[in-house]
């Protein structure tokens, strides 16, 4: 195909991003559930014939999906025809669904008889059936639970919808009202894309169009490319942690190795956990260019130069080491409903392994932890059934070497209004603000966390918080700066002793409970110490940082007023200066046992069994380690004897894996 010359193909660039950007203002207009026309947790976009990403919005919807890859879906489905429509939600049929909320629709864009690209885009449903209200839990277990699953066919053929499948999936949900809404302004949009390709072909002919579908890939491509051969050649490596692999279970290792070479870059997932008894698997399907392990490389090639191409362009000089059976690539039938924070945590992660390369370009830890809410109630006064998203809960942005970490931000996902909240639901929501304290104190704070308090008033009401984590872990703070803190969730009801939720995402109500819950704070970049003490005091008599707070910064604030000889005196006091990273005493304390080397030999271990024993052994070595009086001498030895024990009680394990694992 001929190359175009580069003024055509910047605007035809520009067509393309405007097109995508008009398919997902149609939908965000039409939707019907609030997740979708408040928080936006939406995509549109356009593919290739062969399913690449070529276009997407800048400002609306999931950001986080640049490059989302149609190909196995597309290939699902046979013989295309103008007024096809197609879907899927099944997280294992392509592998371009994630998870069972979200449903994906793509629809072929022809000229005459020419196949000219696809217009393409999925919302996440607020429910889809399953064992929970909104379909997602850290405790489910495997894919079937977690809703009705479609496999990728058509449902929509020559225009004519295929009623039987839209009946099959209405009769499996919640609120079917809310399904077949939001579906209905999926398809719109899919038509407003389509218009925009004709309107395209019409002004520059159909031949420039198709070149310029390949040629904004090629662009992004040499952009990433040089951003690589900018950078050091090295291996960046990064290490984090989930709370919990399942409910009250023990944390998660995610690890990281991105190695640069030239104008390209391997990102090696080796040594995390293997696939969890719990919803947090991430299901790629082991494919190199998946993009929710990509996530963070996105944002973060997005943040060093933000004229490049966001398409999936941008991803073909990095290639991904996903382990088959691992918790970045589970095998059928694994849960994967919450695989959304496993992927939030890996976007931090790959954003601290390009911080260890360029420290003054890039931010601190993000925060994390916020849920995600969903309240299923009665409205007590109609007796009609209610069932709505009512907001994210968000953490702070890191700190960075130039400014404060924004407050209460999370990704992609939008603040959804007090009133519409109320009027979706009937809750009472008591305060919804930001949380003192909460960034990680540094040269430049960490981003604050927010909180939101509200009461429920009828019986058998479920509360799903999905993507709750940072209670035990808190992010890292960059070049000095402290980590955030850690996030809560807690019931009450009348006088009665707040309860303590922990990583809890379901919680069943009564009238009158009343239910608190933050996210965790960012990390600070810098020395506290160096933060002018004007800034300071500012953040006091803001509310951001308490007059207890400040002493994190050296300053002394009494009455609204800083004590300057105090603050002289805390600040010229000798005292250990840090680089690098800044790690919480919890996860240090954690790691004084569970190394890296520990770690990596434990790895190894389950690695070498059967899928289907992993998670049990990982569990049972963990009780084992952690009750054994020498291991803080020597986990390693501690680590051995206890593999020798569960191997000797369990010899059902195949002779070929004991060998293997010995």
């Amino acid at each position: 195909m001929a190359a175009l010359d580069p003024v055509t193909l910047q605007i035809l660039k520009s067509h393309f991003e405007a097109a995508a950007e008009s398919m997902a203002f149609t939908l965000l207009r039409t939707a019907h559930s609030a997740f979708v026309k408040e928080t936006e947790d939406f995509t549109s976009g356009l593919t290739t014939p062969c399913g690449q990403t070529f276009a997407s919005p800048k400002d609306l919807g999931a950001t986080w999906f640049i490059g989302l890859d149609y190909k196995g879906a597309i290939d699902a489905v046979a013989d295309y025809k103008p007024g096809d429509i197609c879907i899927t939600n099944d997280p294992y049929s392509g592998y371009v669904c994630t998870h069972a909320p979200d449903i994906h629709l793509w629809m072929p864009v022809f000229h005459e008889d020419r196949l000219i690209c696809f217009a393409v885009g999925h919302i996440h449903n607020t429910d889809m059936g399953g064992a929970v209200p909104a379909s997602l839990s850290r405790a489910l277990t495997e894919v079937q639970q977690e809703g009705i699953r479609i496999p990728p066919m058509k449902l929509v053929e020559a225009g004519v919808m295929d009623e039987s499948v839209l009946r099959i999936m209405l009769r499996n949900v919640r609120m079917p009202d809310q399904n077949w809404g939001d579906l209905k302004a999926q398809i719109a949009s899919l038509k407003t894309g389509e218009r925009k390709i004709r309107e395209a072909v019409a002004r520059f002919g159909v031949d420039t169009v198709c070149a310029a579908t390949y040629g904004v890939l090629d662009l992004a491509e040499k952009q990433a490319r040089q951003l690589f051969a900018s950078m050091q050649d090295g291996d960046y490596d990064f290490t984090d942690y989930i709370d919990e692999d399942s409910p009250g279970g023990i944390p998660c290792r995610l690890k990281l190795s991105v190695k640069v070479r030239g104008d390209e870059a391997v990102f090696d997932f080796t040594g995390s956990d293997p696939q969890l008894q719990s919803a947090l698997n991430m299901p790629t399907g082991g494919l190199p260019r998946h993009i929710l392990p990509l996530v963070g490389y996105n944002y973060v090639v997005y943040s060093l130069d933000r004229t490049v191409a966001l398409n999936m362009g941008l991803l073909r000089p990095v290639q991904c080491i996903l382990p088959e059976g691992s918790v970045v690539n589970p095998v059928y039938p694994a849960a994967t409903g919450m695989r959304s924070l496993t992927c939030a945590r890996i976007q931090g992660m790959v954003i601290g392994a390009f911080s260890r390369a360029m420290p003054d370009r890039l931010p601190a830890g993000p925060a994390g932890g916020g849920g995600i809410l969903n309240v299923r109630t009665t409205d007590s006064r109609t007796g009609r059934l209610a069932m709505a998203s009512i907001n994210p809960i968000t953490g702070g942005g890191g700190g960075s070497s130039f400014e404060d970490g924004q407050d209460g931000s999370n990704s992609f996902l939008k603040n959804t209004p007090v009133e519409i909240t109320e009027a979706e639901v009937p809750i009472r929501v008591r305060s919804y603000e930001l949380v003192p304290d909460s960034g990680g104190p540094g040269r430049y704070r960490g981003g604050l966390a927010a909180q939101m308090t509200f009461q429920m008033f009828t019986p058998n009401s479920v509360v799903t918080a999905r993507n709750r984590d940072r209670v035990r872990f808190s992010c890292w703070g960059l070049e000095g700066g402290l980590p955030g803190s850690t996030c809560s969730f807690q019931r009450a009801n009348g006088n009665t002793k707040p309860e303590d939720l922990g990583n809890t995402d379901v919680v069943r109500c009564g009238p009158g409970d009343v239910l608190t819950i933050s996210a965790a704070g960012a990390g600070g970049w810098g020395d506290p110490f160096e933060r002018p003490v004007q800034d300071v005091l500012g953040d006091v008599l803001g509310g951001k940082v308490t007059e207890g707070g400040a002493r994190a910064y050296g300053v002394v604030v009494k009455d609204g007023v800083v004590d300057e000889a105090a603050t002289e005196a805390l600040r010229s006091a000798p005292r250990e200066r840090i680089k690098g990273m800044t790690f919480d005493p919890e996860r240090l304390s954690f790691e004084r046992i569970w190394s890296d080397a520990v770690w990596d030999r434990l790895s190894q271990q389950l690695f070498a069994l059967p899928v289907e024993w992993r998670f049990f052994v990982k569990h049972e070595l963990f009780a084992a380690v952690n009750a054994d009086g020498a291991a803080d001498r020597d986990p390693v030895a501690a680590l051995e004897r206890a593999f020798v024990n569960v191997l000797a009680q369990y010899p059902q394990i195949l002779p070929r894996q004991l060998e293997d694992a010995a």
